[in-house]
């Protein structure tokens, strides 16, 4: 007997192969060697059963029949890799000790123990937990290996995290679909990001601006010139404002308070995985995707990064040893001159800016290995030189500078200077290179407020407290207080991190990660959800709410469901899965409170009134910076659009939630599904159902309760697109075509709906 691998991926496990067993024969689905047997997932086999494997009823969407609460969730093979899952099923009757080699995270655990528990595995699970796929890790890894019962809690966790997903999915976006007529999908994660985008809108939209005015004042001492701003409550009054100016112009000043602290800039944190991507999308604008797409291609097929879906900004003990040996193997690259630079003595055990056991749990910070890198696309090189510098940083000093603040009295009024002067460059050296980034403001500080921000110099400044001062000019400036600003991904990033809660100390918000809204691995999916399902568009980099999800936040809220779209309630849920996942909290518990809200969004939702169809439609406002206003195609085609509510808000790898009739789960890394393409509602009026694509026509999912509307597909000697049909369906008519008379006589005419009852067709 030998001993079977299971790894996530094919890469994977031919990585692992090549390291412990490189002689190992390849058959395609798995390799084989002398000791062990390596084969691997392909994403998720196995997912959460429809509603229809629990009773057939569940086939028609009827908001009666709801909330659906099975005492049992029924596992189903994905039909698309099933071939996959019975080698491995064939497999495991060859061996007599299982490794658990799928990621190591909540979902990789998740996906192997689906396995295992479909297939009734009963043989000892030991478990991979590696960082990194170089040879090296995985080897040590290999000699390593732990008990897989120490990993029971964060199998529950993710058992957990599934099951709620589903049931949140399931019947809420079942229900809120089956009462207002249009596919509305609705999730545990999904809805109340939603709800921190609708209530930015709004406040943006409800904030009236305020025209304000400063004053500045220009000084010079001997050869040194400075500026200042005046210091008193906020003028609305230009005259004021001109007046001051006019009063304090030309006159003699003194300096009446000068003081001088140094002070250092430590290097940023090492990157987690929201913070990677929140940079990156304010650098590249890449999508938090996009980012991730590129760091999973950096650890998998490059190797040249750890494990990225972390979300740790540390490292621990073990990991020191690694990095003075990655530093070394930057020597001879594009980074070689500032490897020579770098002082290895800064990064040690003892530095808790950098080395921090507590704040480490599945993963590190994302660290570059020890692998050159080679063969990279333009944007992932991108991405690695991100991370090449953050992690240099961490050898070099601080950078040093003198801040000088001065108080300037001129006429009894005082201006205030802050100067900051570079003493030492430090850290910063690395980014010497590129574009300098606009200071930030200090907290609670808006933009209004940046003139009193500080100056910052290379060169020397200093003022004699003593010697007179003179105020060579005033100048008024006229400003306006300015909105919030729209969400972008990278900022969207941080308040999901936060669940939505704006922190700005940095400590703070590491103690909030826990409670964040979904985890580093899944927000990306989260957004790009909420840009499927028409809920959110792209203008430029900025986040654009429709109008089909300010409809749904609205609907949301007014069925007394409010619980569903806070982002603190959703963000205890995390930190209570977190909990689980450290054996501190009881699953059961957890499970019982998902079951009792599920139910009651059902019973909110049943007595709620049906909303206007077209509160669903228009279109999206221009949120300015230069991108076109649009009509919000995201908003108008995801009224009937399928995957709006074939995709609930599971975080990894969730199952299909709110389809039409009959589907089939095809989940995969991000599932999706192959069922009937539901193409919009009904025109029968009071039907209630939906019109979705069979193998001859377009028909209703009503049909068993009598309802005979029909749209052929072959119609006037054409074949009939979706769009044609969602034109007949919603607009009464397609635009003009070329078609075939019953005589077979060309014809060109527009094609319209004559009986809305039966979908009889006639020609215009």
């Amino acid at each position: 007997m030998k001993t079977l691998i299971i790894a996530e991926k094919p890469d994977m496990g031919r990585n692992i192969a090549a390291a412990i067993e490189p002689k190992a024969k390849n058959y395609r689905s798995y390799l084989e060697g002398e000791q062990y047997i390596i084969t691997w997932a392909i994403g998720h086999l196995i997912g959460l059963a429809e509603p229809e494997a629990y009773d057939s009823k569940y086939k028609k969407w009827n908001i009666n029949d709801l909330p659906i609460i099975p005492e049992e969730f029924k596992l189903v093979p994905n039909a698309r890799t099933l071939d996959q899952l019975k080698v491995i099923g064939e497999l495991a009757k060859r061996s007599d000790l299982l490794v658990n080699s799928c990621d190591a995270g909540r979902e990789g655990q998740h996906i192997f123990s689906l396995i295992q528990r479909h297939l009734q595995l009963a043989q000892p699970v030991k478990r991979l937990w590696i960082s990194d796929l170089t040879p090296e890790t995985i080897r040590k890894g290999f000699q390593e290996l732990k008990d897989g019962s120490e990993y029971e809690n964060l199998t529950k966790a993710a058992k957990a995290r599934s099951e709620a997903d589903w049931l949140i999915g399931m019947n809420g976006s079942r229900a809120f679909t089956t009462k207002h007529n249009v596919l509305l999908s609705v999730g545990r994660v999904q809805t109340p990001v939603l709800a921190l985008i609708y209530d930015r809108q709004k406040t943006i939209e409800a904030f009236s601006s305020l025209k304000f005015f400063e004053v500045e004042g220009h000084f010079t001492q001997n050869e040194m010139a400075y500026k200042g701003m005046w210091q008193g409550e906020r003028m609305t009054d230009g005259a004021k404002a001109e007046a001051l100016a006019a009063k304090v112009k030309g006159k003699p000043a003194r300096v009446a308070s000068y003081e001088v602290k140094e002070t250092k800039e430590y290097p940023n944190k090492l990157y987690d995985l929201t913070l990677l991507q929140r940079e990156a999308n304010g650098k590249y604008a890449f999508s938090a995707k996009k980012t991730l797409d590129l760091a999973q291609a950096l650890y998998e097929k490059h190797k040249v990064i750890s494990y990225p879906r972390t979300n740790s900004n540390y490292v621990t003990e073990q990991n020191i040893p690694e990095m003075h040996k990655t530093l070394s193997a930057l020597q001879g690259t594009a980074y070689d001159e500032w490897v020579k630079g770098a002082n290895r003595n800064l990064v040690h055990k003892g530095n808790k800016f950098i080395c921090n056991p507590s704040k480490v749990e599945d993963h590190h910070a994302i660290l570059p290995t020890n692998r050159k890198a080679s063969g990279l696309s333009a944007d992932e090189a991108k991405l690695y030189d991100l991370i090449v510098r953050r992690f240099l940083s961490q050898f070099y000093p601080a950078a040093e500078y003198k801040v000088h603040t001065v108080i300037t009295e001129v006429e009894g009024e005082n201006f205030k200077t802050t100067v900051k002067e570079l003493l030492s460059l430090g850290w910063k050296v690395i980014y010497g290179d590129q574009k300098k980034d606009k200071s930030k403001p200090a907290k609670g500080k808006g933009k209004e407020d940046e003139e009193e921000e500080e100056i910052e110099v290379s060169e020397p400044f200093s003022i004699d407290p003593n010697a007179e001062v003179h105020c060579s000019d005033a100048i008024v400036k006229e400003k306006d207080t300015q909105p919030p600003k729209h969400y972008t991904e990278g900022t969207l990033l941080k308040a999901m991190e936060s669940a939505g809660k704006q922190i700005e100390d940095e400590e703070l918000r590491d103690a909030m990660k826990d409670s964040g809204l979904g985890t580093p691995a899944t927000r990306a999916a989260t957004i790009e959800r909420l840009k499927n399902v028409g809920y959110v568009e792209m203008q430029g980099k900025k986040i654009a709410i429709t109008q089909k999800g300010r409809t749904a936040i609205e609907l949301i809220r007014g069925a007394g469901v409010e619980l569903l779209t806070s982002p603190e309630m959703t963000g205890q849920w995390e930190r209570r899965l977190n909990e689980i996942a450290r054996g501190t909290a009881a699953d059961s518990q957890f499970m019982a409170n998902v079951k009792r809200f599920a139910s009651m969004i059902v019973d909110k939702v049943r007595v709620q009134s049906r909303a206007d169809r077209t509160s669903f439609e228009g279109e999206t406002p221009s949120l300015g910076g230069g991108a076109k206003n649009r009509s919000a195609a995201g908003s108008r085609k995801s009224v009937g659009k399928p995957s709006t509510a074939r995709k609930h808000s599971g975080e990894e790898g969730g199952t299909a939630a709110a389809k039409p009739p009959r589907s089939k789960q095809t989940t995969t890394e991000s599932p999706t599904d192959t069922g009937p393409k539901v193409i919009g509602a009904c025109p029968r009026p009071g039907c209630g159902g939906l019109i979705f694509m069979g193998r001859k026509g377009y028909g209703c999912s009503h049909y068993k309760e009598g309802c005979k509307f029909v749209i052929w597909k072959e119609t006037f000697g054409r074949t009939l697109t979706d769009a044609q049909v969602k034109a007949l369906i919603e607009k009464g008519r397609t635009g003009k075509l070329k078609l075939t008379a019953e005589d077979g006589s060309p014809l060109e005419g527009k094609l319209v709906l004559k009986s809305s009852d039966t979908g009889q067709l006639g020609v215009e």
